[in-house]
């Protein structure tokens, strides 16, 4: 207020702006007294060294002169060299080698991890459309992620993150490997998210399946609309190393215990009967449509099972779903058909089969996961990577990273 009011009077050429008035421009500006320092609030940058002089910082007074501070702040002030814009300018870039259907637009996908200190490493990923992108690798470890408008695509990024942001996207799936502070959702629409994280965050999206494993209730901002959340239900062999690796454990775990953000405040209490729209924007995802998430690809590590096991309605749900395909088995088993019926059933059971993954999409990914023999994902450092394999790791099987169907579809 000190700030603004004296901004507001620019012709008090003496007015003094005191240290705790800078002190709050903290929430906005930080920065360094040259490149490879380290990075200091705004208040301590003006009060030493060569900026003290500029901004005319009194001691005695503990006070500037706004026409000094105003002057040091525009001379000074420059573009975040860690931050997005800065990050498609001058940061690696990766480039599909593959183009779908030709059409398509280039993805975007540049990192500044080979410069930027920790907490400011930062993987850019836009515009992936129709593609299957999957790594885990020393360079996404740790850095804030940022999906941005992706569609069509499946995205797996299996290595211990600092935060992530999916914005703008739809019609996706992204698997994430720990995040260590937040998973930001935002304008997304037919997205499933599957990760481990300390918060999930979700706004203005609609059509969302979340499935998380969380120590703090998942928080759901206004203009949402048809959100569905799920348990945890996947695995790849580090994930425990990873989240040990960024502090997460598997308790407590409140997945299901959202709080709900409305136009007036916290919409209480979650689910009720009210008729408002801030608290039916979600659900809980029903046990009897609840299916496993297999990540197609074979890694090292000792993690064989989803970390705390399934919630005991998900489990039986699961369990009886899987009585049900061996009775399918048994009953094939005991229909004792002929070498010709076999072949005639086995062509039938197929063909419903494909049916079934066009009509859900699933053979879009099917088919993204198989690796082409020529197309590679090339950094500007000369360094190839497959698109459709992690790093050091092969597909386990095609159509591992779909969610497998109940056994009467």
């Amino acid at each position: 207020e000190e700030l603004k009011g004296a901004v507001a009077h620019p012709s008090v050429v003496y007015c003094q702006i005191s240290l705790e008035a800078v002190q709050s421009l903290g929430l906005l500006l930080e920065g360094s007294v040259g490149c490879g320092k380290g990075i200091q609030p705004v208040h301590r940058l003006l009060t030493k060294g060569p900026l003290q002089t500029q901004s005319g910082y009194s001691i005695l007074s503990r006070s500037f002169p706004l026409h000094k501070l105003l002057s040091c702040l525009q001379q000074n002030i420059t573009l975040n060299p860690f931050g997005m814009t800065a990050c498609l300018r001058s940061g690696k870039k990766l480039a599909w080698a593959q183009q779908v259907e030709g059409a398509m637009k280039r993805a975007k996908i540049a990192r500044n991890t080979h410069t930027a200190p920790p907490g400011s490493k930062i993987v850019l990923m836009s515009q992936v459309i129709k593609q299957t992108l999957a790594k885990t690798s020393d360079k996404l470890t740790g850095a804030n992620i940022k999906i941005h408008r992706c569609s069509d695509a499946f995205i797996y990024l299996l290595s211990p993150l600092r935060s992530v942001s999916v914005d703008k996207c739809r019609d996706s799936t992204v698997v994430l490997g720990p995040v260590q502070t937040s998973v930001h959702i935002h304008s997304c629409q037919n997205v499933r998210v599957v990760c481990v994280t300390n918060r999930v965050v979700i706004g203005a999206s609609s059509r969302c399946i979340i499935h998380a494993l969380t120590p703090t209730s998942p928080l759901l901002l206004p203009g949402n609309s048809d959100i569905t959340l799920g348990p945890f239900h996947t695995f790849y062999p580090s994930l425990e190393d990873h989240m040990a690796s960024v502090g997460l454990a598997v308790v407590p775990n409140v997945w299901d215990q959202p709080l709900v953000l409305g136009t007036e405040g916290l919409a209480s209490p979650p689910l009720s009967s009210s008729s408002s729209s801030d608290t039916t924007c979600y659900r809980l995802l029903p046990p009897s449509e609840f299916h496993t998430l297999a990540v197609p690809f074979q890694m090292e590590g000792d993690t064989c099972e989803v970390p705390g096991g399934l919630p005991p309605a998900y489990q039986a749900a699961l369990k009886e779903k899987q009585k049900r395909v061996q009775n399918w088995q048994k009953t094939v088993m005991e229909a004792r058909l002929n070498k010709e019926q076999k072949r005639q059933f086995q062509k039938l059971v197929e063909l419903k089969f494909h049916e079934w993954l066009l009509e859900t999409g699933h053979r879009q990914e099917l088919d993204s996961l198989i690796p082409p023999t020529v197309t590679s994902l090339m950094d500007s450092d000369g360094a190839a990577t497959n698109p459709s394999r992690v790093k050091d790791t092969r597909p386990a099987r095609p159509g591992g990273g779909e969610e497998q169907p109940s056994p009467d579809c």
